[in-house]
């Protein structure tokens, strides 16, 4: 029976290799000469995303993807056994917050999609829907919001189907109703808050909400806009043209916050790079008619992040301490030099992050695959661990300005997350009582088990990789297995639970992370030997996992799925371009895959700290290295591919992905399909459960079927 089912999946498969009629893609070859060496682009003109031909072009490939997809089986099923997955989770919440004796936070209810804004009264537990986005439009998605001081307006992230640019409204709590006020365009990721009297807003501006324009995410401006105001009027606090003494670079983003306190404006030139310059002004300084910034931090120092309590100034550095420190030193006076040293630097984990209540800075010390939660009183300097269960356990506080209140969140691989509530002076942390996301999920630890090991790679660097798989599974080689990575920006791949990757395990398939080089499992070095001259150790260590796993027999190359999202297109584009026949499907989300031409995009320049210039010399070819697209040789026999790109995503612009799909077609020798799968509503990505589901289904049941999985061959 078992040859049947093979031979059945066999001649499927030879069936639709013989159908990859695909749209017809046209060669107008462009001759590039990097310092000498020239490369030729054969599909430059996919570029002019406004052009019809192009628009025409994706529209096709859409569509023949589509048919191709909707012939493979039990696609549905898939989709249903994630849907099982979230079902069994209670409500999901996002951004949370209390002010006086509230909670506010967004929630999206056990069985819906998206997310709706409430609060919750702390004294009673009585819950009120505030606000529900899609009573302005289907699709409306609160990004992000803030809460004023008095708890009278909520500043409210309004995004379109998980779209990046944004417009910011404010919601009048008293009355109920949406103020006239409309600030846009304004990126997802950029902090916004109300002054200390809750009259006025600071956030960054961007310069263009148009996702085409070259000139979306450069020349920020830091802005205050007075409540109820013309937003014509707002006054500009930080930009590289209106502050020329900042040194502002075009692509930096002028991020500004306050101090906890309402003592300091706070303002960073942020971009990929941690290492951002900071300046302050005290908070009196608003109401003249032009800051005067103080500069106290440069990218040089290695200082990654601060926190000033009255004169006192904490530093998250990594400087002469590669897994980071914590420093103090004095505002007024800075002496980085000298400053006290209030956590050493670890030998064996991570200072990751760090945040604040009123009395206490908390960090998380981790190892990639732990994550621990410690204080520091900020009058003594005491140190203390939270008793927190082991995992990876994650904080923020409720309300800084006023209290010492934190939630935390706790979850591993297999499981779930457990959320719980914290003050340092009330004793232990506890399951919080109403910000409860406890589901009823079968105990996965007895049907899975999770091995951390390390693997040599290439150059003899031993490698973290995390194996989720069926206990007690045959070591034959015959299990399909699906590998992840990242590798980007110090960036650590913790272990968390994922509903997607859960109905993969059911399916039968292995599931592993691999934690590579340029992300930061073990510190600043492990990211910078994973950069620029170094980022072909982000591939190579992928590459050392994979091969493990076939050592092992967890799997074998025909069932071995490699997978990479955004600045993982890097790993995983050059992962099946180095070792085609390591992989029997490929699937690059959203991905760097054309890093030569990156730079010309939008959100280019802001990349060039992490993987170079074209201006240099030694970085152009480091960036050739990197880049996938140029890597694709005639008659290789090459994976079968899916490429996913969504045509709102400003951060990958999707004539990326178009082009390796393209090349990809037209120079496989393998017979094995190359889709390009287009989402025409969503960006880089979208909070919308079911449109996830449904990608990850179609996606998923993609590879299943290429790796022989027998639910998923289609009957010819």
């Amino acid at each position: 029976m078992k040859l049947k089912l093979l031979f059945t999946g066999l001649i499927c498969c030879q069936f639709f290799s013989a159908q990859y009629n695909y749209p017809a893609t046209p060669e107008h070859p462009v001759v590039d000469d990097y310092f000498g060496t020239k490369i030729t682009d054969n599909y430059r003109w996919l570029e002019d995303l406004k052009s019809p031909a192009v628009q025409s072009w994706f529209k096709a490939e859409s569509d023949f993807s589509n048919t191709i997809i909707d012939k493979i089986p039990h696609r549905e099923d898939l989709f249903k056994q994630m849907k099982d997955i979230q079902n069994m989770s209670g409500d999901s919440f996002g951004v949370i917050m209390q002010r006086q004796n509230s909670y506010f936070y967004t929630k999206t209810k056990k069985g819906e999609n998206l997310s709706k804004l409430y609060s919750k009264d702390i004294s009673t537990g009585k819950e009120v829907l505030i606000f529900d986005p899609e009573k302005i439009k289907k699709g409306t998605q609160i990004t992000n919001f803030t809460v004023d001081l008095k708890a009278q307006k909520i500043a409210l992230l309004l995004s379109k189907s998980g779209g990046e640019i944004c417009e910011l409204k404010i919601l009048d709590l008293n009355a109920k109703k949406l103020l006239n006020d409309s600030i846009d365009p304004i990126w997802s990721e950029f902090n916004f808050e109300f002054t200390q009297d809750g009259k006025s807003i600071i956030y960054t501006k961007m310069s263009t909400g148009d996702p085409n324009s070259n000139m979306l995410l450069k020349d920020m401006k830091a802005m205050l806009h007075e409540i109820g105001t013309d937003v014509k009027n707002d006054k500009i606090l930080a930009s590289r043209v209106d502050y020329p003494e900042l040194n502002a670079l075009t692509e930096q983003f002028t991020s500004i916050t306050f101090s906890d306190d309402y003592k300091y404006i706070i303002l960073r030139l942020s971009s990929v790079k941690s290492e951002s310059p900071i300046f302050v002004a005290p908070y009196s300084e608003l109401k003249n008619k032009k800051i005067n910034w103080k500069q106290i931090v440069k990218a040089s120092d290695d200082i990654t992040d601060i926190y000033i309590s009255d004169d006192k100034l904490f530093l998250l550095t990594h400087k002469d301490a590669p897994n980071y420190k914590i420093t103090l030193t004095s505002l007024a006076n800075p002496d980085f030099i000298n400053a006290k040293v209030v956590v050493p630097e670890s030998k064996d984990a991570v200072i990751i992050a760090i945040h604040t209540s009123k009395n206490y800075l908390y960090y998380s010390l981790g190892n990639g695959i732990t994550r621990d939660k410690y204080q520091v009183n900020i009058k003594t300097l005491d140190t203390k661990k939270v008793p927190l269960p082991s995992g990876v356990n994650s904080s923020l506080s409720l309300n800084p300005h006023e209290n010492d209140n934190i939630y935390c969140e706790n979850m591993n691989w297999l499981t779930p997350l457990t959320i719980y509530d914290y003050n340092p002076e009330k004793g232990a942390p506890v399951k919080s009582r109403y910000l409860s996301s406890d589901g009823n999920y079968p105990d996965y630890n007895k049907l899975y088990t999770v091995k951390e090991i390390e693997v040599k790679s290439h150059d003899g660097v031993m490698v973290p990789l995390s194996i989720i798989c069926p206990k007690n599974m045959k070591m034959n080689g015959s299990s399909p297995a699906y590998i992840t990575g990242y590798g980007g920006y110090g960036i650590s791949y913790e272990p968390r639970f994922s509903q997607r990757l859960t109905a993969l395990l059911e399916q039968g398939v292995v599931i592993a992370i691999a934690h590579v080089r340029g992300g930061g499992e073990k510190g600043e070095n492990w990211h910078k030997t994973g950069m620029k001259a170094n980022k072909p150790n982000t591939w190579k260590d992928f590459i050392a996992c994979s091969e493990y796993l076939v050592a092992q027999k967890y799997t074998s190359p025909s069932k071995l799925i490699g997978n990479g999202v955004s600045m993982g297109g890097v790993l995983i584009g050059r992962a099946i371009t180095e070792r085609p026949d390591l992989f029997a499907v490929a699937i690059a989300e959203v991905g760097m895959t054309n890093a030569l031409r990156s730079e010309t995009t939008a959100n280019g320049p802001n990349q060039i700290p992490e993987v170079g210039t074209l201006q240099n010399e030694e970085d152009t070819k480091n960036l050739m290295e990197m880049d996938a697209q140029s890597k694709v040789k005639k008659g290789v026999k090459y994976p079968a591919v899916i490429i996913r790109t969504g045509m709102n995503d400003s951060r990958i612009t999707p004539w990326e992905p178009g082009k390796f799909a393209a090349i990809l077609q037209k120079n496989s020798g393998s017979g094995k399909p190359v889709l390009l799968y287009v989402n025409y509503e969503n960006g880089h990505f979208t909070s919308d459960k079911d449109v996830v589901f449904h990608e990850y289904s179609d996606i998923y049941a993609f590879a299943l079927w290429q790796v022989g999985h027998p639910k998923f061959q289609p009957v010819k």
